[in-house]
């Protein structure tokens, strides 16, 4: 059985620590509890790459763009050959990227 991996992309590691920054003004534990909680659901693809629906503003898409919501954080991944990169992570009032 192959095993997929799971990577998290430089820009999508930056969003991470800019909503871990923005919420710890308020509150260091709700910070890292929404951030681990998006990392858990992340992690949900690894065993099921299909889990969430496929990117409705990804134009195109061959389904392998998927994206999800957590804590109003939307997040897109994409997967190809046993590889899931995690492209972005955006809050879901800003406007969202058509690509």
């Amino acid at each position: 059985m192959v095993k997929n991996k799971l990577v998290w992309t430089r820009r999508s590691q930056q969003h991470l620590r800019a909503l871990f920054k923005y919420i710890s003004t308020d509150s260091p534990k709700n910070a890292m509890q929404v951030v681990n909680d998006i990392i858990v659901a992340t992690e949900k693809t690894i065993a099921n790459p299909e889990f969430y629906s496929p990117d409705k503003y990804k134009t195109d898409n061959d389904g392998s763009y998927r994206a999800f919501e957590k804590h109003r954080y939307r997040v897109v991944y994409r997967f190809q050959k046993n590889v899931i990169r995690v492209l972005r992570v955006k809050h879901t009032k800003m406007e969202p990227k058509f690509y």
